[in-house]
């Protein structure tokens, strides 16, 4: 089976025109940036969510805590979950603040909504990727409870 399996290796090598004992450079074809400037990726990755029904609220960040206000003033939000190590620019008066700590499914749903940061997110398609890093929690963080406010800055579009 060894011989097969390098007769094989060894006719993918010659295609791709790879010395034996070196690996092939394979040519990916990804583009790498949109040509966008910072504010038009800003634009577009909001253009996108608003597609998905999502609301987009933009803040500096001295305004940032006043957006979140608002934002969850707006849904009636005053009891949520957050996941360990989220950093908030100041404290939300009149808002509970649970920090997840393996919290249950049933416990999860009990919250009017979850903050929560953002990894990186891509503009064209309005996607927003949580890795479960600090800030972000764990999966069942971001789908349980009915609202999301997830935190993007802009430097992750």
């Amino acid at each position: 089976m060894s011989a097969a399996r390098d007769e094989v290796l060894g006719r993918i090598r010659t295609a791709l025109g790879a010395d034996r004992n070196e690996a092939a450079a394979v040519p990916d074809g990804y583009r790498r940036d949109a040509g966008l400037s910072s504010a038009q990726l800003l634009d577009l990755f909001a253009e996108r969510l608003s597609d998905y029904r999502a609301v987009v609220r933009r803040a500096a960040p001295a305004g940032l805590l006043e957006t979140i206000t608002a934002a969850l003033a707006g849904r009636g939000a005053r009891r949520l979950v957050i996941p360990p190590g989220l950093e908030l620019p100041g404290s939300l008066d009149g808002v509970e603040l649970v920090e997840d700590d393996g919290l249950s499914a049933r416990e999860l749903d009990g919250f009017d909504g979850v903050i929560t940061a953002a990894a990186v997110a891509i503009a064209e398609t309005g996607t927003i990727i949580l890795d479960g890093s600090a800030g972000q929690g764990r999966r069942a963080l971001s789908l349980i409870p009915d609202y999301h406010l997830c935190l993007v800055q802009a430097g992750q579009v």
